[in-house]
Formats: C-alpha cells, structure tokens, sequence
C-alpha cells in the first residue's frame, strides 16, 4: 500500500510537471485561426447561447477556471492575450464548463452541490485522523474517514467533468473552425496533460483513503 501511495504521489508530481512542459511546448505554436484565447472563447459562448456570460483576465500561469456562482470565465493573462495552441486549447476547455453549466450536466450539478459539504469535510478530516490515531478512539477515526471520503467523491465526481469539457471544446472546435484537424493532435495533448493531474491526485486520494480504511479495520480487529 505504501508502494502505491509513493508512486502515485511521483504520478502527481509528473503530471504537474508534464502539463506545464506540454503548455509551454505548445504555446510556441501559434493557432492557424490566430485567435486569441479570450477571442475563440468569446466566439464558442455567443455560438452557444452564451452571450451574458463574461470573460476575465487573471494573473498568473494555468490559472484559468470557470466560476459557476458568479458565471464568469476567467482566463490566465497568457491564455487571454495570445493565439498559440495552448491558449486557444485551454480558453475553450473552460467555456466547456460554461456549456455543461448551461445544460446541467450531471455531474457538474453533482459537484456544485456537495462542494459546501466539501470544503467542510476536507478541512476537518485532517484534525479527527490525526485525533483518532494519538488518543486511540476509533469514533473519531471513523468519523475522520467518513469526511475525507466525502472529499474522495468530489475528486473522482471531478474527472468526468474535466473529461467532458475536453471532449466538448475538441468538437466544437474543430466544427467552428478554431482550428484544423492537424492541429487537433497538439490541442488534445495539451488538454490530456491538463487532465492526468486531475486523474493522479484523484488516484493518490483514493489510496489515501483505502489506507486509512486498512489502519482502521486492522486496529479494531486487534
């Protein structure tokens, strides 16, 4: 178990590095449309019905995201201004959001739903682990794996919807003409890249809580 754990917490540490590796590669590569991030994602919202929907910019690297309350698409500075592969690849994965938003997709009503319980759950977790270990009260241990596997749920629910906003902003790029059908190999490396962190921390989190789940049954049985 603690094998897995170390090797999916490398994974993690991979995948951060290789999104940023993948980003920066293929913001050298200017999208043939020469649109800009904010202009491809301003054109996929009106497209679909988004015009009320703004676009922001936002300092920092990869520090782009959809705000569902306030529904908003924020793009980091070098995403909004330029027009290289990357930029229009991650401009459009975050009007992905935008869209499922639009639609009620499933699991991102799922995951708006839960994410007060979350912040809540994963905050405390930590404290009734750690808790429940040094006093030995096995309440609290359960209680503290109860809450971290609601923290678990959020990270799995996550993954279908990073996958599908991909999947959404591939097809309606190419059927809009932000980009040609060679160019779809550098955006799905790019949007791939961005979506193994997603997979490795939810994997390493998993692990996490199976071995807690372990610690706790063995310490009950003894």
């Amino acid at each position: 178990m603690y094998i897995l754990i170390i090797a999916a917490f490398a994974l993690t540490i991979w995948a951060q590095f290789r999104v940023k590796g993948t980003f920066k590669k293929w913001t050298q590569v200017a999208a043939s449309s020469g649109l800009t991030g904010y202009q491809a994602a301003r054109r996929m919202l009106d497209n679909n019905g988004l015009h009320d929907v703004p676009i922001e910019p936002v300092p920092g690297a990869l520090t782009d995201h959809y705000d569902p309350i306030h529904r908003v698409v924020r793009l980091s500075e070098p995403v909004y201004y330029e027009s290289s592969i990357s930029a229009v690849s991650v401009a459009c994965h975050e009007v992905g959001h935008a869209i499922q938003h639009s639609v009620s997709y499933p699991f991102l009503v799922a995951r708006h739903r839960i994410f007060p319980i979350v912040n809540f759950a994963s905050g405390i977790a930590p404290f009734l682990l750690l808790a429940g270990f040094l006093m030995n009260q096995f309440n609290l241990i359960g209680l503290g794996i109860i809450f971290f596997s609601v923290a678990v749920a959020f990270q799995l629910i996550t993954l279908p919807v990073e996958f599908n906003a991909s999947n959404r902003a591939r097809d309606l790029m190419v059927a809009e003409g932000f980009i040609t059908n060679e160019e779809e190999r550098g955006v799905a490396k790019v949007l791939n890249a961005a979506a193994l962190t997603y997979v490795a921390a939810a994997l390493l989190s998993l692990l996490e809580l199976i071995r807690y789940i372990l610690i706790f049954t063995q310490s009950r049985e003894e």
